[in-house]
């Protein structure tokens, strides 16, 4: 696994920053007003810091962003970086900030004099995640990440435990839909989640025998065009007494071509993302753990490979789901709905949770919706609804409601059974998957299905992320468990 730099808090020494190694890092607000830590700075580089921003090349500077100073007189460091931050900034701003300061440090070790400034762990954490890359499948020897130094004033007020176990759900989330799919086999990724037993996390991996016996005819219908055996994975976290757990719900397709009904051949390879749902819900999962968090939430993911052969599930088949329902196949490519099904169901029945959101990188509809600024959310529920996109925007993750309805619920009644997989034609594409989970939701379940499918990987950077898998969700759902299921 990726492993996030490690971010160490002390207090603040200046008598030595002339001859601190690597970078150092300084915070000047739009005001241009030094603090004392800048001044040092600025004292130790013969006013090097005063002529910068004192520059149009500062003014032009957008707020949370860096520059470098390179080599400046009268210091060992290889460089200041200077970053444009008020004393007071928001969240948002102080995690850019953060991101800005990774950009700039590269590989090279970094002393942070943040001295007073306010969300200091806001940007430890933006830093973090910003200092992200995969590069498992490269021959090169990848580059150290130079570790990060904070000085602070109140070292002790920072929670660098928090901030690490966030870190590592992300990285893991990262690293999961990054992995090319003959690395990431269904056997690989339950391997990956069952050694998450090593932190607390109880972990059972159902075989396609159980899920036989279980009824899951949906799910495994699926998968029964490739070689790579169908699992359901359950984790549970149990820190939270005897309540009724809350449950998270992943699609995990590590590969989608489509099966019979084929997706065409250009960007089929991005499809090693499908199982990002899957990615997501286990990346919380370890954030919750790590951090010790007082609830109990457990992680429930189907893991197939949607494949076509002489033996794949055909347009116009039909099915039982574990609920009973028959359902006509119309189209073989939408088969994380399949998936979901049948473990939205058995979450139910099984853990009886008392709220359930499902992820998967569901449609491609979504993206043309909302582009790749926002997950698509859905939900019989205003009250969940409402403190997950709550959670989402404290936390900086774009997510936006979407409607559900008898209208469009009518859109996938079938003519051979009791309901067909699409909608049928490109309106509502979205919506009528949605509306096709629904109908796996227990009456008074109070539940949630987010379509990750255009924030879950991403072509350009991110804010916080380079180019590929974002880990998007990881902080809106231990957010979420946070602030409504913890004491």
């Amino acid at each position: 696994m990726t492993q996030p730099i490690k971010c160490r808090f002390q207090e603040v020494n200046l008598d030595d920053v002339a001859t601190l190694a690597g970078l150092v890092a300084i915070f000047v607000g739009a005001d241009t007003k030094l603090d004392a830590c800048a001044r040092k700075i600025n004292t130790v580089s013969r006013k090097a810091v005063e002529r910068f921003v004192q520059s149009a090349a500062f003014e032009g500077l957008p707020t949370g962003d860096a520059a470098r100073l390179a080599y400046p007189a009268g210091m060992a460091a290889e460089g200041v970086i200077v970053v444009k931050l008020d004393r007071k900034p928001s969240q948002d701003e102080a995690r850019k900030a953060g991101a800005a300061l990774a950009r700039e440090k590269g590989p090279l070790d970094v002393t942070v004099l943040a001295g007073t400034l306010a969300r200091v762990a806001d940007v430890a954490l933006g830093l973090t995640l910003r200092d992200y890359e995969f590069s498992d499948h490269k021959t090169a020897t990848p580059k150290a990440r130079g570790a990060a130094v904070f000085m602070v004033s109140k070292p002790d007020n920072v929670d660098a435990g928090a901030i690490a176990a966030v870190a590592q759900g992300v990285f893991f989330t990262r690293d999961l839909t990054n992995e090319p799919a003959n690395v990431l086999t269904t056997t690989e990724f339950a391997d990956r989640l069952a050694a998450l037993q090593a932190i607390g996390i109880k972990v059972e991996v159902l075989e396609e025998a159980a899920l036989e016996k279980l009824g899951m005819g949906a799910l495994l219908c699926v998968g029964q065009g490739s070689v790579s055996p169908s699992k359901v994975v359950v984790m549970q976290w149990n820190g939270g007494g005897d309540e009724a757990p809350f449950a998270l719900v992943g699609k995990g397709v590590v590969f989608d071509t489509g099966g019979i009904s084929i997706k065409p051949a250009a960007g089929m390879e991005e499809m090693t993302m499908d199982m990002g749902g899957a990615g997501v819900v286990s990346g919380v999962m370890k954030t919750l753990a790590l951090r010790r968090a007082k609830a109990n939430v457990v992680g429930v993911v189907g893991i197939v490979e949607n494949m076509p052969s002489g033996n794949a599930v055909r347009p116009g088949d039909v099915v039982t789901s574990m609920k009973g329902d028959k359902i006509e196949v119309v189209n073989t490519d939408a088969e994380g709905r399949l998936v979901l099904a049948d473990i939205l169901w058995y979450t139910q029945d099984r853990f009886k949770p008392v709220g359930m959101i499902n992820l998967a990188t569901l449609t491609g509809a979504i993206i043309i919706a909302l582009g790749h600024e926002n997950a698509g959310v859905f939900s019989n529920s205003d009250e969940l609804s409402g403190a997950l996109l709550k959670a989402a925007g404290n936390e900086g993750e774009g997510a936006w409601r979407m409607p559900l309805s008898s209208a469009y619920d009518k859109l996938i009644n079938c003519r051979i059974a009791d309901m067909r997989n699409t909608g049928g034609g490109r309106a509502a594409g979205s919506i009528t998957a949605a509306q096709f989970l629904a109908r796996f939701v227990k009456p008074d379940m109070p539940w949630a299905h987010l379509d990750i499918a255009g924030v879950a990987s991403v072509s350009k950077p991110t804010t916080l992320a380079p180019a590929g898998a974002t880990g998007w969700g990881v902080m809106s759902l231990n957010r979420f468990i946070s602030d409504n299921y913890e004491a």
